[in-house]
């Protein structure tokens, strides 16, 4: 096996590191592994059509430039603060051959989902795969106290109403064969005190994927979530106080890679997939989930 045939792991340990929010992959010590070097396609989507919010960076990069290796074109959503985190996961995309469509987008807001949607409706005529990954999270371990309704609104409109208003919108431009993926946590079922609001999101993710997943079942189209561990992304270091032990909590007593979340997506995305909906796929590193 070559060297880089499987994503880096990140050391137990590594430095104590903060960025304000949205954060940034580059200044990350160790960088975050998107499967740059790791990841090899064999096929599985090809000329699928498929959108992917938070695709600037973390898992929604590893996700974009994975189905991109397995032949999908990809549009993706970022920040408007985001564009130059952006910009490198469209050229991974294009390096792969594939059409990369990079969508400034707060999907807080209804319009703006509608116009995405949209968009991708123009772009492509139909949508065959919509990745509901985009969260936000802030860490208050002073607890329940300390989260402002500034706060608990943003976690739920960008958690929850997003996920909503664009699986909705998207529907009726899926056919059979066509899935919706969503990105729960192992905070849906272990939630920790610090992450309240947001592990309450996770929950409610879990519940969205299964019941949504029966309402559509008799149109071909499959719903299905992935709910990872712990994942080194620019989130961490923008909403976590204290970095050095993230991730410790697992089993494999570290945190993951991005690219280690991707094939999960991919196998789901894929007609590999086909009897499978309304499944939550277990990604966190060795915690039982429910």
């Amino acid at each position: 096996m070559s060297e880089t045939s499987q994503p880096r792991q990140p050391e137990p340990d590594f430095p104590q590191q903060e960025q304000q929010h949205p954060g940034r992959t580059e200044p990350m010590d160790p960088p975050p592994d998107h499967g740059e070097a790791s990841y090899r396609g064999a096929g599985r989507l090809q000329e699928r059509k498929a959108v992917v919010t938070g695709g600037d960076s973390g898992i929604g990069r590893a996700v974009a430039l994975a189905f991109a290796r397995e032949g999908a074109d990809v549009l993706f959503t970022h920040l408007p603060e985001e564009g130059g985190e952006a910009e490198e996961t469209a050229r991974l995309v294009r390096d792969a051959g594939r059409t990369a469509v990079s969508v400034p987008c707060d999907i807080r807001e209804e319009e703006q989902c509608r116009r995405l949607i949209e968009r991708a409706a123009q772009e492509w005529g139909r949508i065959d795969i919509l990745v509901n990954n985009a969260a936000y999270q802030m860490s208050q371990p002073d607890g329940i106290q300390a989260i402002t309704t500034e706060q608990f609104d943003r976690v739920m409109r960008t958690n929850l109403y997003g996920m909503f208003w664009l699986s909705k919108m998207a529907l009726p431009h899926m056919q059979q064969g066509s899935s919706i993926i969503n990105t729960t946590s192992v905070q849906a079922y272990q939630p920790s005190p610090h992450l309240l609001d947001y592990a309450m999101t996770k929950g409610a993710i879990v519940t969205f994927t299964q019941g949504l997943a029966q309402m559509v079942a008799s149109d071909g189209i499959r719903v299905n979530a992935v709910a990872p561990g712990p994942v080194w992304t620019p989130l961490i270091p923008a909403t976590m106080p204290d970095t050095t032990e993230f991730g410790k909590q697992s089993p494999l007593g570290r945190p993951a890679q991005p690219a280690e979340m991707a094939p999960a997506y991919v196998f789901l995305a894929s007609p590999e997939a086909s009897y499978i909906t309304a499944e939550i796929v277990n990604a966190t590193g060795g915690s039982p989930i429910g």
